[in-house]
């Protein structure tokens, strides 16, 4: 009992000074592995050293020092749950003792018992955003925490300046505003609205996937996922391409139908237009069928 009181008095100080503890091998063994310990610890294992170009690391770093600020400075703060951090470069032992080959992993380490399966949380699946990871840590340890935001300010700017922009295009072009009549204005900013949110984009702003994903065994970085439940946000960005290349295809297509120019243009629209359709449309289904496994069609 009193080893238990004097790994949280440890813990608690080491938490006093900043959300998220930093943990080495001897750390580990000592606060984690031995008994007793009648507190959780969710740890994330990563590799945030330069030489490792994992990017994906310091993207969910920054989610997850958002959620450890968020319980440490909340009312409902406890000794209950800690949140900590193993570095590779700093533990590489600790990823050894814990057969584990990949980073950023996220394991609860329950205050009874071993980590079960569903203490591993599916980074693929869930994405790396604070606010899922928040509803993993309710799930495995019933500690409910608000995620705060520090402020950010660049969306409201954007917007105040996209604003701004229109109402001094308007203002200078007062006496001709026949732009805004514009069918082919109006046509190509829906064109531009339906693709950006029929490729995901929303998908990725409440899920907050990693851009793509760097095998650590092998380099080979994958830009699909392989699973029809999650996404990577380069994928996002090849669909929207895609999708945008048909469009085209099927614009030449119509344009070559209904338009003045000479015939041999029109010929070189049609071409183009089917070149397009065809081509971008195979690698839409080829993209469909990599999540998709069993899917019939060509």
């Amino acid at each position: 009992h009193d080893l238990n009181e004097c790994k949280v008095s440890q813990m608690m100080e080491w938490a006093s000074k900043r959300a998220v503890i930093r943990m080495n091998g001897e750390k580990f063994r000592r606060l984690i592995r031995a008994p007793p310990r009648n507190y959780s610890v969710v740890i994330m294992f990563t590799a945030l050293q330069p030489q490792r170009q994992c990017a994906v690391c310091k993207q969910a770093d920054e989610e997850y020092q958002i959620l450890a600020n968020s319980w440490r400075y909340s009312n409902a703060f406890t000794n209950r749950i800690f949140f900590a951090t193993v570095d590779f470069d700093e533990g590489s032992d600790v990823f050894q003792m814990l057969n584990m080959n990949s980073a950023p992993t996220f394991i609860n380490f329950p205050a009874k018992g071993k980590p079960k399966r569903a203490d591993t949380y599916e980074l693929q699946v869930r994405g790396f955003a604070a606010e899922q990871l928040a509803r993993w840590v309710a799930d495995r340890t019933d500690v409910h925490i608000r995620v705060i935001r520090p402020p950010n300010y660049a969306g409201p700017l954007m917007l105040g300046l996209l604003l701004a922009f229109i109402g001094s295009l308007a203002y200078l072009r007062r006496n001709n505003l026949e732009f805004l009549f514009n069918k082919n204005v109006w046509a190509f900013s829906a064109l531009c609205f339906v693709l950006f949110m029929t490729s995901g984009q929303m998908w990725n702003h409440i899920r907050g996937p990693p851009y793509a994903h760097k095998n650590p065994n092998t380099g080979q970085v994958s830009y699909i996922h392989g699973s029809s439940q999650a996404q990577f946000v380069a994928e996002t960005h090849i669909v929207l391409l895609f999708n945008a290349a048909v469009t085209l295809g099927m614009v030449l297509l119509h344009e070559a139908v209904t338009s003045d120019l000479d015939i041999g243009k029109r010929k070189i629209m049609c071409v183009a237009g089917i070149g397009l359709v065809v081509l971008f449309f195979s690698w839409l289904l080829s993209i469909f069928r990599a999540k998709y496994h069993g899917y019939p069609y060509r």
